[in-house]
């Protein structure tokens, strides 16, 4: 089934980007599978006041981060790719390194390894030599670094048109539109 992708919540600012994308995920019918860090899920329910079990609710099929056993393990399960989503700097150097120690780590792993999209949604602010080092070498590895940076342009006034912005970017990246994205000019 090519039309599922995988996606991990670990423990970085931005859970709301990540709720907003597994809703825009369901109305694009795309089947979701969900693995979140325990960092992730603290997170969670400070950014948005919902629990870890509340946000995966939004997902077709949720996993235990300690299951290693699990489908996402293996490169034989056929997805479209992945996106993490936000991604803190700790997880980052996991998946540059290959330190597969969880099942969000080894998912990641295994879209590198099967060559199939990987997004990494960057969250850190400033960011250090390390992490700059381990962002570039990750994009050299065909990973796409996509940090939720802010854009004027389109002139949001709340958090949501700010989120949606950051979806709609996502979602480009996955090959599919996102009605609450407005382009430049457009």
């Amino acid at each position: 089934m090519a039309d599922r992708i995988v996606i991990g919540i670990s423990g970085a600012s931005g859970a709301p980007i990540a709720e907003a994308l597994l809703k825009a995920l369901k109305k694009e019918r795309v089947q979701t599978h969900l693995v979140i860090s325990r960092g992730g899920a603290m997170t969670i329910e400070q950014e948005t006041g919902m629990s870890a079990g509340e946000i995966g609710q939004l997902a077709d099929v949720v996993y235990d981060n300690q299951d290693l056993g699990a489908a996402l393990a293996s490169g034989s399960f056929k997805t479209m790719g992945m996106v993490v989503v936000p991604c803190s700097m700790k997880t980052l150097a996991g998946i540059h390194s290959g330190y597969s120690d969880n099942l969000l780590l080894r998912a990641a792993d295994v879209t590198l390894k099967e060559r199939r999209r990987l997004v990494l949604v960057a969250r850190e602010c400033p960011l250090s030599q390390v992490h700059l080092r381990n962002m570039y070498e990750l994009s050299q590895m065909g990973a796409v670094i996509l940090p939720p940076v802010l854009s004027y342009y389109h002139k949001p006034e709340t958090l949501e048109e700010m989120t949606n912005h950051i979806v709609g970017r996502i979602m480009d990246q996955l090959g599919m539109e996102y009605e609450g994205f407005r382009r430049w000019g457009g």
